[in-house]
């Protein structure tokens, strides 16, 4: 795998009921990561999905999550587009490419889940999140 293109929904504390409603909906696997089980939480943000990936018997991706306390998602700003693979030269050109003239709202960096990881919004207003996966 070089790089695929993941729809990435926000929610503002009902990402996992929707996570569980999309696996019905399309079967799969599903893991689900809470802000609390990252040691990442806010207060109040404990059980709140920090990443859901739900995997299709066709090949579907689909990934959610909740809003962290002083982020909650607006029309417009719950969805991002989700670059992520292993080629890291082609992932890092590509985030480059789409912060100019836009700006970066994460620098991509490595993160506690041991990836690369970074999110900008583009000229256009569209919000991408770049992960490079790191060799195993």
């Amino acid at each position: 795998m070089t790089s695929r293109l993941n729809p990435y929904i926000g929610f503002s504390g009902n990402a996992r009921q929707a996570a569980e409603f999309y696996r019905d909906v399309f079967g799969g696997d599903l893991a689900v990561d809470t802000y609390g089980g990252s040691g990442m939480a806010a207060p109040g943000d404990e059980d709140k999905v920090m990443h859901a990936q739900l995997e299709t018997p066709a090949g579907y991706t689909l990934m959610l999550s909740d809003a962290p306390a002083g982020m909650e998602p607006s029309t417009g700003s719950n969805i991002s587009i989700s670059l992520s693979g292993d080629d890291a030269d082609d992932l890092r050109g590509y985030f480059t490419k789409l912060a100019e003239g836009g700006s970066v709202t994460m620098p991509l960096e490595k993160q506690v889940w041991g990836d690369e990881f970074g999110m900008c919004v583009d000229r256009f207003g569209i919000q991408w999140m770049v992960n490079i996966s790191q060799p195993s």
